[in-house]
């Protein structure tokens, strides 16, 4: 995962920042992996529907990459309907507790890998769509982490994003709750943007966004729901 940082340091210290945030990323990921997994979903009719509206989206002959697949209930549900479908996630733990439950149920498409999108090399692609799911307000450096999609994605591939808008919640849990909870381990990183800035960063990106949706029936479109295409 590649870095935002301000001001000159040396290419070496740069790789070892980067690199330190990555493995606490994963670290804080894999000591929450077992309560993550147990958790109920908080909106199941808005999940459902995003899994419906991808479904709908994909064909019997495309390759997808899922990123931040967590512990693969959504590559399970949705690999089934496709040629090859690689779900990865930062945290090795999430990806053992996805792998137990592909051995329970096995889905032949489909194959779990701990890795970043920046750890994947060209040769694994090209893919028909990516699939980033809750995942791109956990990056640290979304325009980074949107050039190397572009690059994985075949000509005129999909992506398709379901992210929460920190910048649009209460100012409480983003000003100082979420900040709080950073500092003593029970938080992720979080990026803070608005709907309409992540719209131009996907623009920039050197996608085209052919749908926006609200999927939630909770959070008034504070985790819009974007169909992009590569141009």
């Amino acid at each position: 995962m590649y870095c935002w940082i301000e001001a000159p340091i040396p290419a070496a210290l740069q790789k070892e920042n980067c690199t330190v945030s990555t493995a606490s990323d994963a670290r804080f990921w894999d000591r929450t992996s077992r309560k993550y997994a147990a958790a109920a979903i908080a909106d199941q009719a808005g999940y459902e529907r995003t899994l419906e509206r991808t479904r709908a989206l994909l064909e019997p002959g495309d390759r997808i990459l899922e990123l931040g697949c967590g512990t693969g209930t959504t590559a399970l549900r949705l690999a089934g309907a496709v040629q090859t479908y690689l779900a990865t996630d930062i945290s090795a733990e999430m990806i053992s507790i996805a792998e137990e439950k592909q051995a329970a149920a096995p889905v032949p498409a489909l194959v779990f890998r701990a890795t970043t999108v920046e750890a994947l090399g060209p040769q694994v692609g090209p893919f028909n769509a990516v699939l980033g799911f809750n995942y791109l307000h956990l990056v640290r450096d979304l325009p980074g982490t949107l050039s190397r999609i572009h690059a994985l994605l075949a000509a005129e591939g999909l992506f398709i994003s379901k992210t929460p808008c920190v910048g649009e919640m209460n100012p409480l849990i983003r000003l100082a709750l979420l900040p709080a909870m950073r500092a003593i381990g029970k938080a992720p990183y979080v990026s803070v943007f608005r709907a309409a800035g992540l719209r131009q960063k996907i623009d920039a990106a050197s996608f085209d966004i052919l749908a926006v949706e609200n999927h939630s029936t909770k959070d008034k479109g504070r985790r819009p729901y974007i169909v992009a295409r590569k141009r």
